[in-house]
C-alpha cells in the first residue's frame, strides 16, 4: 500500500514547522558577525514567499524560534500577523513571487505593517546551496540595513482599472487568436479570402464568413456581401471564394466563430467596468502650461474635435469616449504627443495612474520603463552593455507608439527615421520610445506643450550638427572649411 504523503495543511497542524536539516541550518545562522552597516530597519521580519507555505525570519532574541513556516490559507496569514505583532516587528519585506504575495500583503497591510514588496532580481541570495530558511534571513538581513528597494504599486483607486484593462487586453489577444483560427480553417478549405481582403474580421470578411456558417456556397453571391471601400473587385473575391467545403473544416470555422462571438462579449462586459471605474476617478486640475519656445510658424499640434456621435473607433478601443475621459482625469490632453495615441495613455493611467510624482526625473521614469541604457561601469570605463529582459507594459506601450511613427510627416518621424537609418530598427525603437515617455512625463508633470516644427525643422537641425562636426574635425587637423561657389 501505498504511502500517504502528507499535504502542507496537515504537517503545520501537527506543528512540524521545520525538518532536522533546516534545523541545523538555522542553528548556524546567516552570519554571526557584524558586517558595519548602518541598521536601518531595526524591527524588520523577511517572508520568503511560497506557494503552499510562507517562511518567515524575525531578528534573533525576538523569540525562542525566530524562523516559522506558515501556511497560506487566510487563518494562517492572521496568525502569521498576531505572531509578527508579538515579536515587536514594523517592517516587512518579501519578493514579488506570482501572484502568491498578494494575500500576504493586504493582510499584513491590514494590520498596521509597513510592507515592503521588492524585485527577486535585486535580492539574490550569496552563491552556495539555497533554501527557503536562508532565503528569508537573507531577505531579513538585506532589509535591516535598508538595502532593497520597493517596487512600484498604484495606488489603490487604480488597481481596479488596471485589472480590467490588463483583462480586456487578454480577450483582445484571445479574438485575434480565433480570427487566425478561421483563416486556417478556410484554407484548408482553399478559400483565398485572406488574400482578396486585409482584415477578415472587418465587415466584408465577417459577413462572407457567416452566410458561409448560413450555407451560402455561391460565390457570385458571397462576393456582393462586400463593403464598398474594400479595394479588391468582384470578379477576384469570386475567385477567391471558389473551394471545397469540407463538412470538419467548416464545423471547425463554426466553433472559431462562436469563440470570437464569445470574447467579444467579454470585451463589451470589460468596457463597461472600465467606463465605470474612469467615471469614479476624480479629475484633474489642468496642468499650467509655460510659454513654449517656438520657431516663427510654428503651433502646438491639435486634432480637431468631432462630436463624440461622430469619432470613429480605431482598431480595438472602447465604444465610449474614453479620450474625453482621459483629458479629464490627467489634466492634459497627451495625444498631442505624434505616436502616442488613446490606448496608449490608457494603458499607462491603468499601470500607474495620473500621478508620476513616485519619479523624481524623467531618468528614473523612463529607466522604470526599461527604456534606458544598462551600462557596466569598471573604472571609470563603460565595459559592457547588458539588456534586462524584463517585460513592462508601459514601456512596450511607448515602444509601439514609435514604430508608428515610421511614415509620419512630423518631426518626431524624422527623428525615429534618422535613429533608425544610424542605430538599426531595434535600437531605433527603444531611442524613440524612450524619448516619447520623456515628453510624455513633461507634459504630465511641467505641462510643457510639445510644439512640432515639421520634418524640414528637424533636417535643418541634422544639418547643422553634421557641419559643426566636420568643423571640429577641421581644426583638430590644422585645416579650415572653405565652402564652394
Amino acid at each position: 500500500m501505498a504511502k500517504h504523503r502528507e499535504s502542507t495543511f496537515e504537517r503545520l497542524q501537527k506543528g512540524q514547522s521545520l525538518n532536522r536539516h533546516q534545523k541545523r541550518e538555522l542553528a548556524e545562522r546567516l552570519n554571526s558577525a557584524d558586517p558595519g552597516f548602518e541598521v536601518v530597519n531595526r524591527h524588520a521580519a523577511g517572508i520568503d514567499i511560497g506557494n503552499e507555505s510562507h517562511y518567515v525570519a524575525v531578528p534573533v532574541g525576538r523569540d525562542a524560534q525566530p524562523v516559522r513556516e506558515f501556511g497560506s490559507w487566510t487563518a494562517d496569514l492572521e496568525r502569521m500577523a498576531q505572531w509578527l505583532k508579538a515579536c515587536g516587528i514594523e517592517s516587512v519585506v518579501m519578493q514579488s513571487t506570482g501572484v502568491y504575495w498578494m494575500a500576504v500583503y493586504e493582510i499584513l497591510q491590514s494590520h498596521g505593517f509597513q510592507v515592503h514588496l521588492v524585485d527577486a532580481r535585486g535580492s539574490k541570495n550569496l552563491p552556495g546551496r539555497k533554501s527557503d530558511v536562508q532565503e528569508c534571513q537573507w531577505l531579513l538581513r538585506l532589509h535591516t540595513y535598508g538595502l532593497l528597494r520597493s517596487c512600484f504599486l498604484p495606488p489603490e483607486s487604480i488597481r481596479p482599472l488596471r485589472t480590467a484593462w490588463r483583462l480586456r487586453d487578454q480577450h483582445v489577444k484571445e479574438a485575434g487568436r480565433c480570427v487566425q483560427h478561421m483563416q486556417r480553417a478556410l484554407t484548408e478549405m482553399n478559400v483565398q479570402l485572406h488574400n482578396a481582403i486585409s482584415d477578415l474580421s472587418g465587415v466584408t470578411g465577417q459577413a462572407i464568413v457567416r452566410a458561409l456558417l448560413a450555407g451560402e456556397r455561391d460565390p457570385v453571391r458571397l462576393a456582393a456581401l462586400r463593403d464598398r471601400r474594400i479595394q479588391a473587385s468582384s470578379e477576384e473575391l469570386v475567385h477567391s471564394l471558389r473551394g471545397n467545403w469540407k463538412e470538419e473544416a467548416l464545423f471547425e470555422l463554426q466553433q472559431a466563430v462562436e469563440a470570437y462571438d464569445f470574447y467579444g462579449q467579454q470585451i463589451a462586459q470589460c468596457d463597461g467596468r472600465l467606463q465605470q471605474y474612469l467615471a469614479a476617478l476624480p479629475s484633474r486640475e489642468s496642468v499650467p502650461q509655460p510659454p513654449a519656445d517656438a520657431a516663427p510658424g510654428s503651433r502646438p499640434a491639435r486634432k480637431r474635435r468631432l462630436p463624440s456621435k461622430l469619432v470613429k473607433r480605431k482598431g480595438n478601443e472602447p465604444p465610449f469616449d474614453i479620450e474625453s475621459e482621459q483629458r479629464r482625469i490627467l489634466g492634459v490632453d497627451a495625444t498631442t504627443i505624434d505616436g502616442i495615441e488613446v490606448m496608449t495613455v490608457q494603458t499607462v493611467l491603468a499601470e500607474v495612474g495620473p500621478d508620476l510624482s513616485a519619479w523624481k526625473t524623467e531618468r528614473h521614469w523612463s529607466s522604470w520603463l526599461n527604456l534606458a541604457p544598462k551600462r557596466d561601469v569598471s573604472g571609470g570605463r563603460v565595459i559592457r552593455h547588458t539588456r534586462e529582459h524584463r517585460t513592462n507594459r508601459v514601456g512596450n506601450a511607448f515602444r509601439m507608439g514609435a514604430q508608428s511613427l515610421l511614415r509620419s510627416h512630423s518631426y518626431l518621424g524624422a527623428r525615429f527615421r534618422y535613429l533608425r537609418a544610424k542605430l538599426g530598427a531595434i535600437k531605433a525603437v527603444k531611442a524613440m520610445a524612450r524619448v516619447l515617455a520623456c515628453l510624455f512625463y513633461r507634459l504630465l508633470t511641467q505641462g510643457q506643450t510639445w510644439v512640432d516644427r515639421g520634418t524640414a525643422e528637424f533636417e535643418l537641425r541634422r544639418q547643422q550638427r553634421e557641419f559643426a562636426a566636420l568643423r571640429r574635425k577641421a581644426q583638430d587637423f590644422g585645416m579650415k572649411l572653405v565652402p564652394t561657389a
